[in-house]
């Protein structure tokens, strides 16, 4: 596939890093030769510098030959990102997105407007991490959390801490495979090594467990890990950015007490006319004197989400040590997210994989109805929809040779979910999610085609 990405920041390079695995012909627009230098010597890429929006710079980098052109030059260049995808389109690009800051641009009537201008997909990566974090709120127990056809599916993530009742049980000891569980593991993350695992393999403590389950089967898998949800009466954010502000929004009508603590005092002020009933508290994140005077130990769940890694880790695991409950850490920085969680923050967004798993879809057919970059590990979460004749309808999975570092978790066919056996036998129109390491996605694809 012949993908050109505008924007070597954060978000591009993560993007280019994944793309480039996966046997694509990529191009990487940017206006700095160190970013682009950089981005040159960890990922097999062609470089072209200049101005995303300069139509000599867009034909230099190809863009009539584009089967997809993404514009993720950083947040305030949100007008550079419509104009660059919209003149993109124009000269040829099969299929263009575009990120955006603006929520006005998100409405679904906004949406299409864009859409009948030629952009096919519009995302916004700060609301897509205050929806992920309002849903790891509502399923605390888990450190991530996804769900299909409005929860008929979901996958839940736990980590397995000392004492947890599923250490030293096999696969086999919880999950049937008689075609009657209503829970499967999919994946366990081991030593920053994700396994796919097998009826035999053993739980041991720190093991991150991947868990797909019907809607009826999240409470029993989730016991299993020894972690009970917690209803969310009283929550805190560090962080007044956009995130903080949207999620505030998102959960004021889920509890009772919502608290900001934001070190900017113009954007207090901007809080406090815009967020109703949201106490807003100016002052430093990460001044453990400063929450215990606003009585961190009394909240349900604490999210930091400033624009520091760092400041959000620290102040997790400070609120951590003060009682909170669940904790919550945006990290930017892929390299901390295994140091966040062993510092014991229950959950971590990270907004470079919510983003390339919302891109990452248009690299695959149009069967793929959703995908997920996951935390902690290497690994993608699909859901497809079965196209009639295709491969994967042949016959039992067990003789499909569906790929070994691929695994077929559950599958949805009409008002019911179930999960899959050796012995399933998926059907045209089923609705089916795959939990795959990505040296094999290409494969797994094609079954579906």
């Amino acid at each position: 596939m012949n993908i050109i990405i505008a924007g070597a920041g954060e978000v591009g390079s993560h993007l280019a890093k994944m793309l480039s695995k996966e046997a694509n012909m990529l191009t990487i627009i940017d206006n700095d030769p160190a970013r682009l230098n950089k981005l040159s010597e960890i990922a097999d890429v062609i470089t072209v510098q200049g101005q995303p929006t300069s139509i000599a710079t867009l034909m230099q980098a190809g863009v009539e030959n584009a089967d997809l052109f993404i514009a993720v030059s950083p947040a305030q260049q949100q007008d550079v990102n419509i104009l660059s995808a919209l003149l993109a389109k124009k000269l040829g690009s099969k299929k263009v997105t575009a990120r955006v800051n603006n929520d006005e641009y998100m409405h679904h009537v906004n949406k299409l407007m864009f859409t009948e201008l030629g952009i096919d997909l519009l995302f916004y990566p700060e609301k897509i991490a205050s929806y992920e974090i309002a849903d790891l709120l509502r399923q605390t127990g888990t450190s991530e959390f996804m769900e299909f056809a409005r929860g008929m599916l979901q996958m839940v993530v736990f980590r397995l801490d000392e004492g947890a009742p599923l250490i030293d049980k096999q696969v086999s000891d919880i999950c049937s495979y008689e075609g009657n569980s209503q829970y499967q593991t999919v994946a366990i993350e081991r030593n920053s090594i994700t396994i796919i695992p097998t009826p035999s393999t053993k739980f041991i403590q720190g093991d991150i467990v991947f868990v797909i389950c019907t809607r009826d089967g999240v409470n029993q898998a989730m016991s299993y890990s020894g972690k009970n949800d917690i209803e969310i009466k009283n929550l805190m954010i560090v962080g007044g950015g956009s995130i903080g502000e949207m999620l505030a929004k998102k959960m004021r009508p889920l509890t009772d007490n919502i608290k900001i603590i934001e070190s900017r005092k113009e954007r207090c002020e901007y809080l406090a006319q815009t967020l109703d009933k949201v106490l807003i508290i100016n002052g430093d994140g990460r001044n453990s004197d400063l929450l215990l005077e606003e009585d961190v130990k009394q909240y349900d769940a604490f999210v930091a989400v400033t624009s520091s890694s760092e400041t959000n880790i620290l102040s997790c695991v400070a609120a951590k040590k003060m009682g909170v409950a669940k904790t919550i850490a945006e990290v930017e920085n892929i390299e901390y997210i295994k140091l966040a969680e062993e510092m014991g923050v229950d959950a971590v967004i990270n907004k470079k994989l919510i983003t390339a798993g919302r891109i990452f879809r248009f690299t695959l057919s149009n069967k793929v109805r959703s995908i997920k970059c996951l935390n902690g590990s290497d690994a993608e979460i699909l859901e497809f929809i079965v196209s009639p004749g295709s491969e994967i309808t042949k016959g039992p999975i067990k003789d499909l040779h569906f790929p070994k570092e691929a695994i077929i978790g559950g599958i949805i066919r009409g008002t019911s979910s179930f999960m899959a056996t050796p012995e399933t036998n998926i059907k045209p129109y089923d609705r089916v999610v795959v939990f795959a390491l990505p040296q094999v996605l290409a494969k797994v694809n094609k079954f579906f085609i």
